[in-house]
């Protein structure tokens, strides 16, 4: 671990993982204390819909993760008895405003999101990609291109810096919290942050030359390599953070407790051998589905929003 993360995360050494300032929106209630929200007790307020909604965090071509989907949601529909929908969303607040909403059932959200996404929709996270071995996570890359004139981080001053959006871990938050803390540099004073949307749009505007430098979460690119989007030799690596929770899967909090179960179960029975799912993802080592918490998985990333003043605002 470098030594600004190994900072921002070493009060969790010691401390309980349970932030005191993370709360959940007032919609819900967390009477067991394990920071995500509870099964409404009445029926009445509990779910069962027809067709369940399906929702990967957002992505430059919804299309290939729609295929590489396909396999595990037709299982999900034998196990449940329900059909499964695909529904390709287009932003981080997009998919947390879904649901919100009651328009989304089930959802990977992306490793800085999933704070937001369990205060503010009653995200319910249960899981995340493993490797074989039980390892999971990925690094926060800083990138250049090759003759960008950068050669360091500290290079990036009086230059512009992409971002992906404020609610990513990876593509803002803590980058943000790194060049603020390890090498003085802040957004708007001393480089000029410019926000992308996307991981896949920061990399290849950087492999493009369209931005000098990017913050991005290195699964993304190893992905994009594999898929020959961006070559290797088109991007250079400044920086590389400690190891952070990847995607976390889960529902929304009021479906009813026996379809959770199912849809649980489905996850973890799921065969990856031969599946859609395995030829995506196999190319960061992922083979499988492990069970984690959001109170202890999570908890260096609260650390993180905590370095960076981040508030759970619910609007």
């Amino acid at each position: 671990m470098n030594r600004t993360l190994a900072a921002l995360a070493g009060a969790i050494l010691f401390a309980s993982p349970a932030l005191a300032d993370f709360t959940l929106s007032d919609r819900y209630t967390d009477a067991d204390g394990d920071l995500i929200a509870d099964i409404p007790q009445n029926a009445a307020d509990q779910i069962d819909p027809g067709t369940l909604i399906f929702a990967y965090t957002p992505v430059e071509d919804p299309a290939v993760y729609r295929e590489a989907w396909a396999d595990f949601l037709t299982y999900l529909e034998e196990q449940t008895g329900k059909r499964v929908q695909f529904f390709p969303v287009q932003s981080n607040a997009a998919q947390i405003e879904a649901m919100r909403a009651g328009r989304l059932h089930i959802a990977g959200f992306n490793t800085g999101s999933n704070p937001l996404a369990v205060a503010c929709a009653g995200f319910r996270p249960f899981t995340i990609m493993a490797a074989e071995d039980g390892s999971f996570g990925y690094e926060m890359e800083i990138i250049t291109y090759p003759g960008s004139g950068i050669e360091s981080v500290e290079d990036l001053k009086g230059k512009e810096l992409a971002f992906t959006s404020e609610t990513s871990n990876s593509g803002f938050k803590a980058p943000s919290a790194i060049l603020k803390s390890e090498y003085n540099l802040i957004a708007g004073e001393d480089f000029t942050p410019v926000f992308s949307g996307k991981h896949d749009n920061s990399i290849l505007g950087v492999a493009n030359k369209d931005y000098p430098a990017a913050a991005i979460a290195n699964s993304v690119k190893q992905r994009m390599i594999e898929r020959n989007v961006v070559t290797e030799d088109q991007l250079k690596v400044l920086y590389t953070s400690q190891t952070f929770p990847t995607t976390g899967y889960g529902v929304v909090y009021n479906l009813k407790p026996e379809l959770q179960e199912k849809i649980k179960d489905a996850f973890f029975s799921f065969d990856w051998d031969g599946s859609s799912l395995q030829a995506e993802f196999q190319r960061n080592g992922e083979a499988q589905f492990i069970p984690i918490t959001f109170k202890d998985d999570w908890a260096v990333i609260r650390q993180i929003d905590e370095a960076n003043g981040v508030t759970y605002d619910c609007q």
